[in-house]
């Protein structure tokens, strides 16, 4: 364990402070002595370079995506592009003030408003905005919008429907908008929300419906195949389909949600555009609609009007209004252009097929070791494992797996979620892995069911060579 800077220190020196250009003083000449501290600060003394090694080493202390595979599912822990940190770090964009006049600030704007245009076109949408922070503030927005939307019309709606393989934030996300969460039960149809269940739905709760939050491919990483169908009947009733953008590295560059019926949705700049994850932030949960809820976005929007770029607030009495004050997250937007024209829409094609053959490779590889998947259906870019029957054989939780994965010197997988699969272990490889690295990965899957195998005949060797000397005993 690396010990605390002060425990290190050595009277090392690690700066040398320039003569002073100033006439000397007695400090207590200028301060009050009752404001003057009584003895010495007590501040570590150490050189450049062991200060240097010591914040290397606790750099090392965290696992992270340039250390090795990070298959969180649900999290697209994809690489970083390092010639995204060095362009977003370029001072002309770090020390723009936010308070910035938008003639000066023409460069910023249009980043935001070309962004804005790719996003739109990846999502077959109409209208973006980038105002959301993170991904759950952009599911807040878009039930927010909804609910507007509704209510722009006089209508009394109060039920978001929710299967129970969507994102876990989104009942949160629905009760904070104000909204009841009505969650619909897909275990029984493998996983996946069928028509003939939303219409149950829609029976028993009719026009109290404002619409239906749903992640595609969901969070057992199949692909809801009758979302089109179920999109047309909701829109009988007027109800709108929010999709949760956090799986979107499935479909980037091949499927547009707008083609299967999605009115809002929202996009992870953190997942599918490779920004950093971290702390809770910096990240952009980027909202897109369909023209009929444009109205409704934040303000201020971002419009090009002639050659120039403007933050224009419009449609007040429609829109949900501000998310933050400020584009403190501006950083990502850059990172996140950058990836997208740096792939095209031909490399965006090749992300999420290769997001998806990696998971398909990972899963094949670990169901032949022993694994069970948690429902027999296709996946794309995550699958679910269950490891109900090996705590049931051998009393060894999918938490003891995870913590052993990590004495590997591996990230562990997203444990115990989704809900609906018990002992579950959501594994995400991304598109950044390599098939060395894959199998890597998966050998450390093969050592730890063997090790699991081998203790639990140890364990019966011992038991019963202790039942037979017990019997011994008891004999004499």
């Amino acid at each position: 364990m690396e010990k605390l800077s002060i425990e290190i220190s050595n009277g090392g020196i690690g700066f040398s402070l320039p003569e002073l250009d100033v006439p000397e003083f007695r400090i207590e000449e200028k301060i009050p002595s009752h404001l003057l501290r009584k003895s010495e600060l007590n501040l570590p003394q150490i050189s450049e370079n062991e200060t240097f090694r010591h914040f290397l080493r606790l750099s090392q202390l965290n696992y992270n995506i340039d250390k090795g595979i990070y298959p969180l599912g649900s999290c697209t822990m994809k690489y970083n592009p390092k010639i995204n940190e060095e362009l977003a770090r370029n001072y002309r964009f770090v020390n723009i003030h936010p308070h910035t006049p938008s003639e000066f600030s023409q460069g910023c704007l249009a980043i935001i408003y070309e962004l804005s245009e790719l996003l739109k076109e990846i999502s077959g949408m109409d209208a973006v905005s980038l105002q959301a922070v993170a991904g759950a503030q952009g599911e807040l927005a878009g039930v927010l919008i909804i609910s507007k939307y509704h209510k722009s019309k006089k209508e009394k709606r109060d039920i978001i429907l929710v299967p129970d393989s969507a994102h876990g934030t989104n009942p949160a996300t629905a009760t904070l908008a104000g909204l009841n969460a009505v969650e619909i039960k897909t275990v029984e149809t493998n996983g996946i929300l069928r028509t003939k269940l939303v219409k149950k739905e829609i029976e028993k709760y009719g026009e109290r419906i404002a619409g239906l939050m749903i992640t595609n491919p969901n969070t057992l990483g199949i692909f809801e195949e009758e979302i089109y169908e179920i999109s047309q009947v909701l829109h009988q009733i007027d109800a709108q389909i929010y999709m949760d953008g956090a799986n979107m590295n499935a479909l980037v560059g091949n499927i547009k949600p707008s083609k299967f019926g999605i009115d809002v949705m929202h996009f992870n700049l953190h997942k599918t555009f490779s920004t950093p994850h971290g702390g809770g932030g910096p990240g952009s949960g980027a909202i897109a609609v369909k023209k009929h809820l444009e109205k409704f976005l934040p303000n201020p929007r971002i419009k090009k009007i002639g050659e120039k770029y403007e933050l224009v607030y419009e449609d007040e009495e429609y829109s949900i209004g501000r998310l933050h004050s400020f584009y403190g997250n501006f950083g990502m937007f850059i990172r996140a252009l950058i990836y997208i024209r740096m792939f095209s829409s031909e490399g965006l094609k090749m992300i999420s097929y290769l997001a998806v053959l990696n998971a398909n490779y990972l899963r094949k590889k670990l169901e032949e070791i022993g694994y069970k998947i948690s429902f027999e259906m296709p996946t794309m870019h995550e699958f679910v494992l269950t490891l109900k029957d090996i705590k049931e054989k051998y009393n060894i939780r999918a938490l003891d797996i995870a913590k052993r994965i990590l004495d590997y010197g591996y990230h562990a997988p997203t444990i115990y979620f989704p809900l609906i699969v018990e002992e579950a272990f959501m594994i995400e490889p991304t598109e950044s892995e390599s098939k060395i690295s894959l199998d890597n990965y998966i050998e450390v899957y093969r050592k730890i069911l063997n090790e699991i195998k081998i203790t639990s005949e140890m364990e019966t060797i011992f038991f019963s060579f202790y039942l037979l000397k017990s019997n011994q005993v008891w004999t004499f």
